[in-house]
């Protein structure tokens, strides 16, 4: 499949593995992964799925997380349901991501892009890791799909970059 765009409709048969939020930020309680229908929701929703290359690595956890973070009001008064970080690393490690970044409720969502396997079959995948990208998706309907390529940057898919094209 070739990278998604606006216009598109998200596709059919997209899961991620996560852990739901309990609002409990102790890392040491781990919770089981279970599936996130991806497509059954967004047909929905309003969201912005975001990909990042790993949990805790310094671009994503420096900007990437903070920039959703600070913006998370000014999304939701654009429509916005729910902002989902998907990366190649497991739902355990994506739930102590997102307890570690203080998320108590599915405001963001820390899922698990499995092999990756979603960003693969879109072309934004980097080796076995996901890519850096941002794509908006409204009831169903891709609005805004934007990949960044240079090393450290995320104009295209940090939330201020999201937020200009809403």
């Amino acid at each position: 499949m070739a990278p998604l765009k606006a216009g598109d409709a998200f596709p059919a048969g997209v899961t991620f593995s996560y852990i739901p939020p309990t609002g409990d930020l102790n890392l040491g309680v781990c919770g089981l992964p279970t599936t996130y229908d991806a497509s059954k929701e967004f047909a929905t929703k309003k969201v912005v799925l975001v990909a990042v290359p790993g949990a805790f690595t310094p671009t994503c956890q420096e900007q990437h997380v903070p920039s959703y973070l600070a913006n998370l009001e000014q999304l939701r008064a654009k429509g916005v349901d729910n902002v989902l970080f998907i990366a190649s690393n497991d739902a355990f490690v994506m739930s102590a991501w997102g307890k570690a970044n203080g998320v108590k409720d599915d405001s963001i969502l820390f899922l698990s892009d499995t092999g990756p396997e979603f960003s693969k079959s879109i072309g934004w995948a980097s080796g076995d890791r996901t890519g850096r990208y941002a794509i908006v998706v409204d009831h169903g309907k891709v609005t805004y799909a934007a990949a960044d390529t240079v090393r450290g940057s995320i104009a295209n898919s940090g939330a201020e970059g999201v937020l200009a094209k809403l």
